[in-house]
């Protein structure tokens, strides 16, 4: 059987700031602007925006193959990290994705990754056979990931928190 890669990382160098990639990015609604499966995200439990433990349904298609799954987010450190992990419910498949944000002379530098917290056996057979293009999604995520440097350099830049600019923190790995 070939197997769905369980861990992935991407990275691309944009021409927009963390803070302009960070205000489309954690705007979930606007998921289906630069996702190429994902098409669109909507709050759940009155939330309106991003913050730790909100939560979202994402709705995706690829190919003939149409479903959706909760979301919550577990990291949100502003400009320059967030975490959501999927829910998938009768399925019991969870995934968790991180995308990071660096600072670069011309923009920023995103990088996502994934890792497949939960898959049972026979629905990871289904996507290999039905989806093989999830056996290795690097580059369709990694375009994703230029769509998003493209709809961002578009976002006026906000002016963020005091103290709180990507240019002034110390810069760290999240745990």
């Amino acid at each position: 059987m070939t197997r769905v890669q369980r861990t992935g990382t991407v990275q691309a160098d944009v021409p927009a700031t963390p803070g302009q990639v960070w205000q489309v990015l954690t705007d979930v609604p606007r998921i289906g602007e630069w996702s190429h499966e994902c098409l669109t995200a909507k709050w759940l439990d009155g939330a309106d925006q991003a913050a730790v433990g909100a939560r979202f349904r994402g709705s995706s298609k690829a190919r003939f193959a149409r479903w959706s799954r909760p979301c919550t987010i577990t990291v949100l450190d502003t400009y320059r990290c967030f975490t959501y992990r999927t829910n998938g419910g009768i399925q019991r498949d969870a995934t968790e994705w991180t995308f990071t944000l660096e600072p670069t002379d011309d923009g920023c530098r995103i990088t996502q990754s994934y890792e497949i917290i939960s898959l049972p056996r026979a629905t990871e057979w289904v996507i290999s056979k039905v989806l093989p293009e999830h056996i290795d999604r690097s580059q369709a995520l990694r375009e994703d990931l230029e769509r998003l440097g493209t709809v961002a350099a578009g976002v006026p830049a906000a002016k963020p928190p005091a103290g709180d600019s990507p240019d002034e923190r110390p810069s760290h790995t999240p745990n």
